[in-house]
């Protein structure tokens, strides 16, 4: 069923019982109004009857029966058509006519807040008593029936249930043709989002404002949902081409490893009698080779990591505690390095834990392995300062340096200085780090003259920024730069 035959159909019933609600409430004060113009006249007449009802009592009790019976006719005639009846203070009914109650019926003794209504016999009376005072007193009592203002009532009562039947039909038809009006914004976007092709994403959906708000917050949200949904497909294809790129460089760089562990396999399998030197020899190469292996493995499923990191994932960190935490565990896994640390008190920056993590040991774990000269231990220091809104780590060694000119080349995935034990990954993963930080890394001189520089700039925690936004290309594990 369209909205707009549902608005009319429910138009169509609550109009009419608006109208009949709207009907008892009004009939009802019609009623009242109607009883209390009868009380109202009722006072009127007793209070224009009752000097000659004063007149005829005095006549009654003195014995002058010419008087009392002209005072009748004045009084009847002042009460028109309501009825009247006046009894001595004897007991004696000294006057009755017009319609009231039939005897017996027992009436009010006094109504001092106005008229009363008096059943008897299945009719209703409104009946006003009131006491007459003076030399012969007594009671009056005016009559009036309760349901001498029905007919007006039956006329509101007619004109209401009137209203009412030929408010269904007409607010049905002119519910139905202004909700089609009001629904066309509504059916004109189904159209467009019915004719949409996913592929042209939230861009071909963009329309001009209808200025109905539930239209254009529906316009919106769809807007909305098109733009989640070509984030999450453009996330989908970059986890295939990370899982793609994954499984072509692995399967790429482990092949020299696997096909040399192969080759000593096969030289220990077919000379069981090696002297044991050189079995000694080919079990030092395939060890070597095994943790080649577990480090390329596991660089590569680091750069995969930062290439499928959601914002979700950075939240507002220390930097000097990561430091500090990274330089102890080198120092560690390396007793030999000395390692000269100098912190701010606190440094906060908006990261990913792990991957600043993953940064800083690859950064240090490079400045132990290359970082020295021969018969020397490593000798590193790491500095990290503010300096206008950046955190700036410095990480120096004394190590025989990197020339300017292959200073770039650093960073690309796989490259290895000759000799280099390391996987080639190692400061790629520093570099994609950096970058998701929205920071840079550089390679320079030390202040001595001698050895490598790195200098690592992430942007410092301030409540005015913007939110982090992840860089557009995120392709470390692939990009062969």
């Amino acid at each position: 069923m369209k909205l707009a035959t549902r608005i009319a159909l429910s138009v169509t019933v609550v109009v009419p019982l608006l109208v009949l609600a709207a009907g008892l409430l009004v009939l009802g004060l019609v009623s009242r109004d109607l009883h209390q113009q009868q009380d109202t006249r009722l006072q009127d007449r007793a209070s224009a009857v009752l000097p000659d009802v004063k007149t005829m009592l005095t006549a009654d009790l003195n014995g002058r029966p010419k008087a009392e019976q002209n005072q009748h006719r004045k009084v009847l005639g002042d009460v028109l058509d309501a009825g009247i009846r006046v009894r001595a203070a004897t007991g004696a009914t000294v006057l009755e006519g017009g319609p009231q109650p039939a005897e017996p019926v027992r009436l009010p003794e006094q109504t001092p807040d106005g008229p009363v209504t008096v059943r008897a016999k299945g009719r209703a009376w409104r009946v006003l008593t009131v006491p007459v005072k003076g030399p012969a007193p007594g009671t009056l009592w005016l009559f009036t029936p309760a349901s001498a203002a029905d007919p007006q009532v039956v006329a509101v009562r007619r004109r209401v249930l009137l209203v009412a039947l030929l408010a269904a039909p007409v607010s049905g038809l002119l519910a139905y043709g202004l909700a089609g009006r009001a629904t066309a914004s509504v059916r004109k976007l189904s159209r467009r989002a019915a004719e949409l092709d996913p592929g042209a994403g939230a861009a071909a959906f963009a329309s001009t404002p209808s200025h109905i708000t539930e239209v254009d917050e529906l316009s919106s949200a769809i807007g909305q949902l098109l733009t989640r949904y070509e984030e999450q497909a453009a996330r989908t294809a970059q986890a295939l081409d990370t899982a793609r790129s994954f499984s072509s460089a692995a399967s790429h760089e482990l092949r020299t490893p696997l096909m040399s562990m192969r080759t000593d396999l096969d030289v220990l399998a077919a000379h069981p009698d090696l002297p044991a030197a050189e079995r000694a020899e080919i079990v030092r190469d395939l060890q070597s080779d095994h943790a080649r292996l577990l480090d390329l493995l596991t660089a590569l499923r680091m750069l995969a990591r930062g290439d499928l990191v959601e914002v979700s994932a950075f939240a507002p960190l220390d930097l000097c505690e990561l430091v500090d935490t990274v330089a102890g565990e080198t120092a560690r896994h390396h007793p030999a390095a000395r390692l000269d640390v100098e912190l701010p008190p606190e440094l906060r920056v908006f990261g990913w834990d792990p991957g600043l993590k993953i940064l800083l040991a690859n950064l240090l774990g490079n400045a132990v392995v290359h970082g020295r000269l021969p018969d020397e231990p490593p000798r590193i220091a790491v500095r990290l300062r503010a300096e206008a809104g950046w955190a700036v780590l410095t990480v120096d060694d004394a190590g025989p340096g990197i020339p300017p000119g292959e200073r770039e080349a650093v960073f690309r995935r796989f490259h290895h200085r000759p000799g280099s034990p390391g996987s080639g990954l190692g400061l790629t993963l520093v570099a994609q780090q950096a970058a998701l930080h929205r920071g840079t890394v550089a390679v320079g001189t030390p202040p001595g003259g001698t050895g490598t520089r790195f200098e690592v700039r992430l942007p410092l925690s301030a409540p005015e920024s913007p939110t982090l936004r992840l860089p557009v290309r995120r392709d470390w594990i692939s990009r062969g730069d």
